[in-house]
């Protein structure tokens, strides 16, 4: 059974760093892309980023490209969203998931594996 688990949110201020971590079990994940998404209160969920395990190809978001940076270490299974540059208007709950395949996927209903999520509040 697929686990995947994050942490690292927080409070910050603008112009803050913050790294989010998700630690992801029960199977091999060389052939799955993990992504990050967000969602503000009353907002849809959004995607962030996404990296593909194999190899490493990402893809960003317009809006976080350039500050964030998704990573991947494969001994500790982990894969991790490097946040710089952080605005008011990042504040969400942030989750990581999982797909299979090998295609870097920006929506939500192409991924089958979901964390709990985390907090991240920047606050201005």
């Amino acid at each position: 059974q697929v686990q995947l688990v994050e942490s690292g949110g927080g409070l910050v201020q603008a112009g803050g760093s913050l790294r989010l971590s998700c630690a992801a079990s029960g199977r091999t994940f060389s052939s799955y892309v993990m992504g990050w998404f967000r969602q503000a209160p009353g907002k849809e969920r959004e995607f962030v980023a996404a990296i593909r395990w194999s190899g490493g190809s990402t893809y960003y978001a317009d809006s976080v490209k350039s500050r964030f940076t998704i990573s991947r270490d494969n001994a500790k299974n982990t894969v991790y969203l490097q946040m710089d540059g952080l605005k008011p208007e990042d504040t969400a709950v942030y989750s990581c998931a999982a797909r299979s395949g090998f295609q870097l996927q920006r929506g939500a209903h192409d991924y089958d594996y979901w964390g709990q999520g985390t907090q991240v509040t920047v606050s201005s």
